[in-house]
């Protein structure tokens, strides 16, 4: 039982390379697709945002709501179960997931000099050389973070990773097919008895992870033999505490014989360990061109267990919003550029979802009257009770999940 995991840069190839690999070697193929739409099904986020967690840029509503360790550790709930089959193929980010225990994954990299990648992508996509530069430059930056995120390596193309790394530019496909089934016929990466237990680890390690995920946590897990090791890597006040809360949750599931909690290097960092917290609004945008006002508002909320971002202007909202989907939206109306009645009838043509309360120091009631009619879930000035704002927030959040449910 064999698996092939193919990563590395766009314009080398890699499709009609990979295609040729299965078509040779008869193996199924697996895309990371694939396996972002079986982790969307099972745990409920969506699949672009899972296939978000291949991104270099984070959602600035992460470090609240966990999205994209989340994501990460469904997409090994599902790589666990892909590989108890025989015989696949494993095409992007995804392959880089199984961890370096498996010896039967054979692990190659396809790249090619940046000269032969840009006349691909020149030739490919009609594109000019400076277009074609940027666009290589971009998704190489992807990768580059998911390798540091991984291995905290930042070369994605770090020969220590890989069994093998192929130069497409310099090599024909018969070349590179021959190298790569002559590399799998070695012994080193023939299946054993110990890579079955390898592979009963992952599966533990990874059941135990999502499920720690689904209670707000974020922590790493690893196996061996069943004995469990937590380590958390954030500053935690009540450190007794939240290691009660994690062996308790890990030890619900089967296989677990012993747990152990420890700290990681990056635990005395001045990061805060946050559980997320399901029943709280963890995707408040806070738009306002007071600066020290809305940031301290967002200290405010923040002690409230509530996440929040901040945009100075509407312009910032809007392009904001666009790419990290806030929930709520506390939006003042005065503001330089695009005024706050305008930021909000454009964010309910195109995002109708998103939960609109106005917070301004010089509404008149004819601005209330038009932002209702917009749609605002709520009117309120300035200065205004932090305790009444914060249960606003919470009652539009819940109109959120119930539209949602």
């Amino acid at each position: 039982m064999s698996i092939i995991s193919l990563f590395g840069g766009i314009f080398c190839r890699e499709t009609s390379l990979t295609n040729k690999i299965v078509e040779e070697t008869g193996y199924q193929l697996i895309r990371d697709i694939d396996i972002v739409n079986e982790a969307s099904r099972i745990s409920g986020i969506p699949s672009n945002k899972i296939e978000r967690s291949f991104s270099a840029k984070a959602s600035v509503f992460n470090k609240f709501t966990h999205e994209k360790e989340r994501s990460i550790a469904h997409l090994k709930l599902v790589l666990a179960e892909k590989i108890s089959q025989d015989k696949i193929v494993i095409e992007g980010f995804s392959g880089l997931l199984l961890p370096q225990s498996l010896n039967h994954v054979l692990r190659v990299c396809l790249i090619a000099d940046m000269k032969s990648r840009i006349t691909l992508a020149m030739e490919k996509d009609s594109i000019s050389e400076n277009e074609a530069s940027k666009l290589i430059r971009k998704t190489d930056e992807d990768r580059s973070a998911w390798i540091k995120r991984l291995f905290n390596k930042n070369d994605p193309w770090d020969s220590s990773l890989y069994d093998a790394i192929i130069p497409t530019d310099k090599m024909h496909d018969k070349e590179i097919i021959s190298l790569i089934l002559e590399v799998m016929d070695k012994d080193a990466l023939k299946f054993k008895e110990s890579t079955k237990k390898s592979i009963e680890d992952f599966k533990l390690a990874v059941q135990i992870e999502s499920e720690l995920t689904r209670e707000g946590h974020n922590v790493d897990v690893t196996s061996i033999d069943g004995k469990i090791t937590l380590t958390i890597n954030k500053n935690v006040l009540m450190l007794s505490r939240l290691e009660e809360e994690l062996k308790n949750a890990a030890s619900k599931i089967p296989g677990v014989k012993s747990i152990e909690t420890r700290v990681g290097p990056e635990f005395h960092q001045a990061d805060i360990y946050r559980k997320y917290d399901f029943e709280m609004p963890s995707k408040v945008l806070l738009v306002d061109d007071e600066r020290e006002f809305v940031q301290t508002l967002s200290e405010r909320l923040l002690m409230r267990d509530m996440g929040s971002a901040v945009a100075y202007d509407g312009e910032s909202a809007l392009e904001l919003i666009k790419e990290d989907e806030p929930e709520v939206m506390i939006l003042d109306l005065r503001m330089p550029g695009i005024d706050g009645i305008e930021v909000l009838r454009k964010v309910k043509e195109t995002q109708p979802e998103i939960e609109v309360i106005i917070l301004t120091g010089h509404g008149s009631e004819a601005d209330r009257e038009v932002c209702m009619g917009l749609g605002a879930f709520a009117y309120l000035h300035k200065p205004v009770d932090i305790d009444l704002l914060s249960e606003t927030i919470k009652k539009a959040n819940e109109k959120i999940q119930s539209n949602r449910a």
